[in-house]
């Protein structure tokens, strides 16, 4: 039953595969086995990055690239086919957080909003555009992009994540509707409070100081998406697609809006 989950033989793209949820599945999927060419606008730590594919006796290559500009994903998926011969598995994760704006809507300026839309949404667009015709002229591929559950639900002030979060959702709808005939699925991460370096300086007034509020009862860790990305990226998920996987510790079933609105005293600093 396992060997469904083995990568071995499997070729990885990941955006903002450096740092963050990224990093924990670039981890997690060449300790499965697979070969892994991680994106990003920073090359110091996509090296880190690669170095940890190459503990785990696979193969890695590190790009720099800005997701928002289409030529830049271009030079991506040559290099890495140039490189690896083949993308099994493109994972959309790359996004804007640490530059995001968060304020009132009459305060965010045309460039902010553009900004984030561009990174967010449109990045996710081009890498898609730029793989799956490969992916369709070799019969299969698979699509992972990571939301977030403020693309479900609203976010106080958080106006350009919220909303290209939600779009990335509906973008793997299309995604999956559209290129399952070539054998290509496309399904969507969505994780909910998982603070990470960028999420604890960026998202302070909205991100819960504990899981007090959750079902589970604590806050979700970085690791907790690699084996998620790991079935997806596996054979094991094939006859999934277009499907929302949520990891937020049922935090939007049965927990509290990631709004700003909740019991007195409960986003306070502590």
């Amino acid at each position: 039953m396992l060997d469904g989950l083995n990568l071995n033989g499997k070729t990885v793209l990941i955006t903002g595969g450096g740092t963050g949820l990224g990093l924990e599945m670039v981890k997690f999927l060449s300790e499965a086995g697979a070969d892994v060419c991680v994106a990003g606008r920073r090359i110091e730590p996509l090296n880190a990055a690669v170095q940890e594919v190459q503990a785990n006796g696979r193969q890695g290559l590190a790009v720099s690239t800005d997701v928002s500009d289409s030529s830049q994903v271009r030079s991506l998926v040559e290099e890495t086919l140039l490189q690896f011969g083949k993308i099994d598995v493109l994972i959309n994760n790359a996004a804007l957080v640490e530059d995001n704006v968060v304020k009132p809507i009459w305060d965010i300026e045309d460039e902010e909003w553009q900004k984030g839309l561009d990174v967010n949404l449109s990045g996710a667009f081009y890498c898609s555009r730029e793989v799956t015709k490969h992916m369709a002229d070799r019969g299969t591929g698979k699509i992972i992009n990571t939301a977030s559950g403020f693309g479900l639900r609203g976010g106080k002030d958080i106006y350009t994540y919220c909303c290209t979060k939600g779009g990335i959702i509906q973008l793997t709808k299309v995604l999956s509707f559209s290129l399952a005939r070539y054998n290509i699925t496309a399904n969507t991460i969505v994780p909910g409070f998982i603070p990470t370096d960028a999420t604890e300086s960026e998202f302070r007034t909205t991100l819960p100081k504990s899981g007090e509020f959750l079902p589970s009862g604590e806050l979700g860790q970085p690791k907790h998406i690699g084996p998620i990305a790991v079935f997806l990226a596996s054979s094991a998920s094939d006859y999934m697609t277009g499907e929302i996987f949520t990891l937020d510790g049922g935090g939007l079933s049965a927990g509290i809006a990631p709004t700003g609105y909740a019991p007195i005293n409960y986003f306070q600093e502590v």
